[in-house]
């Protein structure tokens, strides 16, 4: 794992708006009294999305301030999770899956996109319009390759695509998120494979066989969910009675 460190230049102070420091103090309150720790990652979070989507020394120190703790306690949990930028990033955060199944799927042309339009891994733009680091699996390894931008998932991209969406975020225009192809969460590209013929799960009388609607297996009058009692099983021949030699 590499050394995180805070970044050389920090601003003199941070503090929360009015409407983060609401919305804090409800995170807080979820837990019980003695437990109020365990809400620094939310408090955290939601500094850095406060902050251009980066945590400065002041943030930590302000979130250890609200939360009672030792500012050193609050560091490690911030240097520790790769989801807190220690640094300043581009307006636009390119966070790059390069794991396994995004690189057998491409994530090696995403990464020569970034390197040719940002610089090399971890860099701001001059403009301060992106910036990229590549990061280990993101969990939505069906719809690879794919990237985090800020906080939403882009899928299913290629280099033609992912070059016009970074186009298009620069410059404010409408985009669409998750799946770049049309597919709908991670069905199959090609559409659905399975469940897909109706006879297979429809249910079916037992002396027939025909296919039974709904309104034929309950009482009439009743509601949908009042069914028709099975039909009573036969006797138990009781086995206490003498047996017939």
């Amino acid at each position: 794992m590499s050394v995180r460190r805070l970044a050389e230049e920090q601003p003199t102070s941070f503090e929360f708006t009015p409407e983060n420091r609401a919305w804090a103090d409800q995170q807080i309150a979820k837990y019980p009294p003695g437990r109020q720790n365990s809400a620094v990652i939310s408090l955290l979070w939601r500094a850095q999305k406060q902050n251009d989507y980066w945590l400065s020394k002041p943030a930590i120190e302000k979130v250890a301030e609200i939360l009672g703790m030792p500012y050193i306690r609050v560091l490690e949990v911030a240097t520790f999770y790769t989801m807190f930028n220690l640094a300043p990033v581009g307006r636009q955060h390119v966070q790059l899956c390069g794991t396994t199944p995004c690189m057998l799927r491409g994530a090696e042309d995403l990464k020569r996109v970034c390197e040719r339009r940002i610089g090399p891994v971890g860099s701001v733009a001059k403009d301060g319009a992106l910036s990229w680091v590549e990061v280990e699996c993101l969990g939505a390894c069906c719809n690879a390759p794919m990237v985090q931008i800020n906080d939403d998932y882009y899928e299913d991209l290629t280099a033609e695509s992912f070059e016009k969406l970074l186009d298009d975020l620069v410059a404010g225009r409408p985009v669409k998120k998750g799946s770049q192809i049309g597919r709908v969460s991670s069905e199959p590209v090609g559409g659905l494979t399975s469940l897909i013929d109706p006879s297979i799960y429809k249910r079916t009388s037992p002396t027939s066989g025909a296919g039974l609607e709904d309104s034929a297996a309950k009482k009439p009058g009743e509601p949908a969910n009042v069914q028709e009692s099975p039909a009573p099983s036969p006797p138990i021949a009781d086995s206490t009675a003498p047996r017939r030699q």
